[in-house]
Formats: C-alpha cells, structure tokens, sequence
C-alpha cells in the first residue's frame, strides 16, 4: 500500500524535535563515519529549504536538555513523516537518543479580525464610511490581515540568533475553565494578549501553532529572537495578563541556538 498523502485544508504540518548524542556510541564509530554523518545532514537540509516549506532547520540546544534540536516544515503529513525519518537515518545507529517531539499545524486564531472588527475600529477613529480616508484605512486594514493570515498559515521565520520553544494548554479546572467563557469573552480577553505581543515588535516574532487533538499539549509556542532577554521579557509580561495568569498551563522551554549543521559539528565537538 502507497503511503497516504495527507494534507490540510489550509496550512502546514510543524514538527519540533530535540535530540541528546550518546558520546559513547559517537566514540565507538569507524574513522570517517562522523563526517559522512554530517553530509547527510547537510544534503538533507540542503533539499528542505524552502522559505515555507518543506523545510528542516537546525540549532544546538543550551542547558543540557538536550544538544540537537530541529524545526520541520511540510504541507503533506507523510513528508514531513520521511523527512523526520531522513533526519534520523543521518546518524549511526545508536549514537541519536530522542529527548522532546512537538508534532503541530499552523493555524488561524479562532479569533482572527473581521471585517466587521476592522470597520468599528475606524469608525472609532471618528471617520465616516463612504468617504475617501475612511476606505483607505479599511483597505490597509485588510492587506495587513491578509499578510497576517498568510504568515499563520504558510509562516518563513526569519533566521534570528535565539529559538525558544514550549508547549501550552488552557486550563480547564474549576472556575479557571478556558471553554467554559463564552467566545465574546474569550475574544476579549485574547485581544488584550495579543497587544502585550505586539509590544515587542522587532525583537521578538512569534509563531503559534496548533495541536490540539495531534500532541499531549494544546498549542506549540516557537519565538524567534537576537537576544535571551527579550525572551525573558516577553514571558515575564504575558505572565501578568489574565489569559497567562488565570488560565495558562505552560510544558517545558527549550532554548536554542541557530546553527548551520558544520558549526554545530564545531560547537559539539562532533
């Protein structure tokens, strides 16, 4: 039997993956083995590297979690299935031991901007429908949504210094039940999230995808930055805003470096 193709309907299929080296095994390889182990992973990610997908991006792990970490891209399930397996067939048997997997799809926000969220925000401005600034505005409203959307479902992160990685969920205990808000409230409530990401515009992009129902956590949230304390900071003041202080659950971080796979060769004394 064929292997399926599976696709979605809108999107692609993400995975994160995290790997730790066993160093004895690494030892025990024949000369020559760890170079040709490397250009593997080269020609791998050399064939998956497009601007969205399929893509495989590789970093090196900081603070023991783990020492490899990778990002795959791919808008059929079952290749990004052998792209994971290629990844897995770079390294000698033994020698890859496998830490943390995210496997998520991009997604719009189940509160994404209407048309009708955009016409009363201008209308707050004081302008009136019909006349010429008013049409302009809405106009640049809706390239602006557009771009958005395509960048949630089809995202090309830029290749910035630092990845930090965790999994979430919203909570669902007690009077702290996400799903039990009616959707106005949580579309508020999100809303006022959001504005706290926005601050950080330039130093820090996002992307969030979805796993609800494919993978343990709800959402995997990936941030993009140059430097560890605009990570720190961002965490630090959503921790402050309802939708983190009352109905977040966070899984573990992992942060890593960007590294093209001959420098991690370097940095890891491979």
């Amino acid at each position: 039997m064929p292997v399926p193709s599976v696709k979605l309907s809108r999107g692609i299929h993400v995975m994160h993956v995290f790997y730790r080296i066993d160093r004895t095994h690494w030892k025990e390889m024949v000369d020559g083995e760890s170079r040709l182990t490397l250009d593997r992973l080269k020609q791998l990610a050399e064939a998956n590297n497009a601007p969205s997908n399929p893509r495989l991006v590789s970093f090196v792990n900081v603070g023991g979690k783990a020492d490899l970490a990778f990002m795959m891209y791919a808008a059929d399930l079952a290749q990004l299935s052998q792209i994971h397996r290629s990844l897995e067939k770079c390294f000698p048997v033994g020698t890859l031991e496998s830490v943390y997997s995210f496997l998520s799809v991009t997604e719009l926000p189940e509160y994404v901007t209407t048309e009708e969220d955009m016409l009363r925000s201008i209308q707050a401005e004081g302008l009136q429908p019909g006349t010429e600034p008013f049409n302009q505005k809405l106009e640049a409203a809706k390239k602006r949504q557009a771009e958005y959307e395509q960048y949630r479902l089809y995202p090309e992160l830029p290749d910035w210094e630092v990845m930090a990685f965790y999994p979430m969920s919203k909570r669902r205990s007690g009077n702290d039940n996400w799903y039990m808000l009616d959707f106005e409230a949580r579309k508020k409530l999100m809303a006022g999230h959001a504005r706290v990401g926005r601050k950080f515009s330039g130093r820090i992009t996002q992307l969030i995808t979805g796993a609800t129902g494919i993978d343990d956590w709800e959402w995997g949230v990936t941030l993009m930055a140059h430097q560890t304390d605009a990570l720190k900071e961002i965490v630090y003041e959503m921790r402050f805003d309802e939708v983190s202080a009352r109905y977040g659950e966070f899984g573990p971080f992992y942060v890593n470096l960007r590294m093209q796979p001959a420098d991690i060769w370097e940095h890891l004394g491979l």
